[in-house]
């Protein structure tokens, strides 16, 4: 019996699932996608972290660059904040005024020059932190201990190279 949809009447080829339109991508393409799913998804735990807890995304964004001041040991001022967060001198007074209200950041006068304020955030700010974020930190952790040290140089290599392309770049 003739069969109109085959009409040479072979047997059908069984055809391979087709790949998902993203696994048609370059690879670079695809880590690229992927570095930006971890971002949003980092930007979204963010904002919840910030909303449970009565904050605005830019003053969560504000409590991370005064951490990373600290382990970098820079001086963490006024002006390095509204540096890295791209705000004027007003934006940048508002976030330390609400950080500062909710007692997660105090203005301290720099022991070396007294004239300069610095900021520091305040240890209940960082449990507030820890405890919301450490999970998904200890979870990075155990990927990382997967993970050979010439791995874990790479993902640095990668990661930091990454950072200075965005770093380098001017905000709109």
């Amino acid at each position: 019996m003739d069969d109109d949809r085959n009409p040479d009447h072979r047997k059908p080829e069984t055809e391979e699932p087709e790949e998902p339109e993203e696994s048609k991508e370059p690879d670079n393409l695809r880590l690229v996608h992927l570095l930006r799913a971890v971002t949003v998804e980092f930007g979204l735990r963010q904002a919840d972290f910030a909303a449970r807890n009565g904050m605005h995304p830019t003053d969560v964004r504000a409590l991370i660059c005064l951490l990373d001041a600290a382990r970098a040991d820079e001086a963490a001022t006024a002006g390095l904040l509204g540096a890295r967060l791209g705000l004027n001198s007003a934006g940048t007074t508002a976030v330390i005024d609400r950080l500062e209200r909710l007692g997660h950041v105090a203005r301290i006068r720099d022991d070396h020059d007294r004239r300069r304020i610095l900021l520091r955030v305040e240890p209940a700010a960082i449990r507030l932190g820890r405890e919301f974020f450490g999970p998904l930190v200890d979870g990075v952790l155990q990927v990382l201990d997967s993970f050979d040290p010439a791995e874990r140089e790479t993902v640095r290599r990668f990661l930091t190279a990454t950072h200075a392309v965005f770093a380098s770049e001017p905000r709109p």
